[in-house]
C-alpha cells in the first residue's frame, strides 16, 4: 500500500511510563477455513465478552471493542452497549466488506479487503458500518480497525470525512500481498499521524523482532514472509537459535511466555506504545482456531491476565486509544 503523510508523534506525546491498549475486533461467527459468505452472521459470542472482563477488572483496563455490522445490528450489542454505559468498555467500528451493505460487489478473497474495492463502495460501506455502531451505541465513533488489516489508497479520505481519531489497522513487519492484501512491511511501529492536521493518529497492531540479530528483521523483511522461507522452515531455525524471532501481542497464536518475551524486547527497543488484539468469537470454544474446547478458553484468558502483569510489573500502564490521541494531539480528552 502507499505510505499516507507520517506527521510523527514528538512533542505531543511524552509517555514517562509505556502504555498497553487492548483493541477487540468485534465480529460474527464464520468458519475461517471457508469461502467468505454473506449469510454467515451470527453474533452468539457477544454474549460471553464478560468473561475477558473477569482478568480486565484485576487491572482496570478498559478494552476497545470494534464492532463490525453484522454486531452492531444484532441483539447481543446489548451487551457490549451496558459494558460502555459502565464505564467498562470503549466501542469503535470495523468493516467485514462482504457483510456489509451495500451489496455491490462479488464475494471474493479479493473483495474481503475493503480496500480493495472502488472507492466509492468502499466509502459506502464504511459509512453503512459507522452509522450502525452509531446507533447501536447512542454516539459516533471515532476508533477504526479495518478488517482483514485491509487498509487501501483512499480509506484514510473516508475515515476523516467521517469523524475518526483513530485507526488501528496497520500491522508492521508484515504483509497480507500473498492473498491480495496490504503490504506493511517497512511500515512504521510506534504511533503517528496520518496528515499534518493531526486529525487521524495510526496506532499499529504490536508486531515485533527479538533475538540478537533483531534489526535484521526490519532491514529484511522478504525473510520472515517469503513463502520459500517458511517452506524451509528458516524462521524456526533462526528462533531457536535466538538470533530472530517474530511474534505479535495477542493470546490468539502466541503463548504467554512468548508475549512476555516479545514485549521485554520491544521495552528494550525503545517501544512505549503497544497494543493486545484477539478476536471476540474467542471467548466461546469452536468458533476460531485459536480456541477449540474449555481448556483451550481457561488458556487463553490465563494468557490475557499473564501478560497484562508482566505489562505492570515492568512499569507499564493501561490506556485506550482515544485517550491516547487526546495526549498526542494534546487535544481535550474524547469520551471513550
Amino acid at each position: 500500500m502507499t505510505l499516507p503523510p507520517i506527521v510523527p508523534v514528538d512533542a505531543g506525546l511524552r509517555l514517562e511510563r509505556p502504555v498497553l491498549l487492548v483493541v477487540v475486533d468485534t465480529e460474527e461467527e464464520f468458519d475461517w477455513s471457508k469461502p467468505f459468505d454473506r449469510n454467515a452472521r451470527t453474533t452468539g459470542s457477544i454474549a460471553e465478552q464478560g468473561r475477558a472482563h473477569e482478568v480486565f477488572a484485576r487491572y482496570g483496563v478498559q478494552p476497545t471493542y470494534v464492532v463490525n455490522h453484522a454486531v452492531a445490528v444484532s441483539r447481543e450489542v446489548a451487551t457490549l452497549r451496558r459494558l460502555v454505559e459502565q464505564g467498562l468498555a470503549g466501542f469503535g467500528t470495523h468493516c467485514h466488506p462482504w457483510i456489509t451493505p451495500p451489496h455491490e460487489e462479488a464475494v471474493t478473497n479479493f473483495n474481503s479487503f475493503h480496500g480493495n474495492l472502488p472507492p466509492a463502495l468502499e466509502a459506502a460501506k464504511l459509512r453503512s458500518s459507522t452509522e450502525a455502531v452509531a446507533q447501536a451505541f447512542g454516539a459516533a465513533p471515532r476508533v477504526f480497525k479495518a478488517g482483514r488489516y485491509g487498509l487501501g489508497p483512499k480509506t484514510f479520505d473516508s475515515l476523516l470525512e467521517l469523524g475518526y481519531c483513530v485507526d488501528c489497522s496497520f500491522v508492521p513487519d508484515t504483509t497480507f500481498a500473498h492473498s491480495h492484501g496490504p503490504d506493511y512491511l517497512g511500515m512504521p511501529a510506534e504511533p503517528f499521524f496520518t496528515d499534518a492536521s493531526r486529525r487521524l493518529l495510526e496506532v499499529p497492531l504490536t508486531v515485533g523482532y527479538g533475538g540478537w540479530a533483531w534489526r535484521m528483521g526490519r532491514r529484511l523483511p522478504a525473510l520472515w514472509d517469503s513463502p520459500l522461507m517458511q517452506r524451509l522452515h528458516v524462521q524456526g531455525s533462526l528462533s531457536r537459535l535466538n538470533a530472530l524471532w517474530r511474534a505479535r501481542l495477542s493470546p490468539e497464536g502466541f503463548d504467554a511466555p512468548v508475549q512476555k518475551r516479545l514485549i521485554d524486547a520491544m521495552l528494550a527497543q525503545g517501544h512505549r506504545v503497544f497494543t493486545l488484539t484477539y478476536h471476540s468469537p474467542s471467548l466461546v470454544p469452536g468458533h476460531t482456531p485459536y480456541v477449540r474446547t474449555g481448556a483451550d478458553l481457561r488458556e487463553f484468558l490465563d494468557r490475557i491476565d499473564i501478560v497484562l502483569r508482566h505489562f505492570r510489573e515492568r512499569g507499564g500502564e493501561f490506556s485506550t486509544p482515544l485517550a491516547l490521541w487526546a495526549r498526542a494531539s494534546a487535544a481535550a480528552p474524547v469520551a471513550a
